[in-house]
C-alpha cells in the first residue's frame, strides 16, 4: 500500500483472418482501471461496470495486429481491510461475444 499502485501490461494478437471488433473492456473491481493501447493512442479509463461511466473500446483489430492493455491496481482503493491477496480481472469483450480475460494476483501488505 504504501508504494502506490500496481501496473501491469498485457499482449494480445488477433490470430485470425478476419477483422476483431472490441466493443468493451470492463474490471471486476472499482479498485482496478485499464487503459487500451493502441496505434491511435490510449483508451480508457476502463472500469467496474455500475462504478460510473465505462466508454466502449472502439477499436478494429486487422488480421495479425496486436494491442495492449494497460491494468493499474490501486491497493489503497479498499483501505486497511484491503491487505491480504487479491484475484483481480479484465474482460475485453469483442463484437461477436468473444471475450479474452486478463488476471493479476497480488498480496497487499501495509
Amino acid at each position: 500500500m504504501a508504494n502506490g499502485n500496481v501496473e501491469k501490461t498485457f499482449s494480445f494478437r488477433n490470430q485470425t483472418d478476419k477483422d476483431i471488433k472490441l466493443e468493451s473492456i470492463v474490471t471486476s473491481c472499482m479498485c482496478t482501471s485499464a487503459y487500451l493501447i493502441t496505434p491511435s493512442g490510449k483508451q480508457g479509463p476502463f472500469k467496474m461496470p455500475g462504478m460510473g461511466y465505462v466508454p466502449p473500446a472502439e477499436d478494429t483489430l486487422k488480421p495479425g495486429e496486436a494491442r495492449e492493455v494497460q491494468v493499474v491496481y490501486n491497493p489503497n482503493a479498499h483501505g486497511p481491510a484491503g491487505v491480504g491477496p487479491i484475484d483481480r480481472f479484465v474482460y475485453v469483450v469483442d463484437a461477436s461475444g468473444g471475450t479474452l480475460v486478463f488476471e493479476i494476483k497480488a498480496v497487499v501488505t501495509p
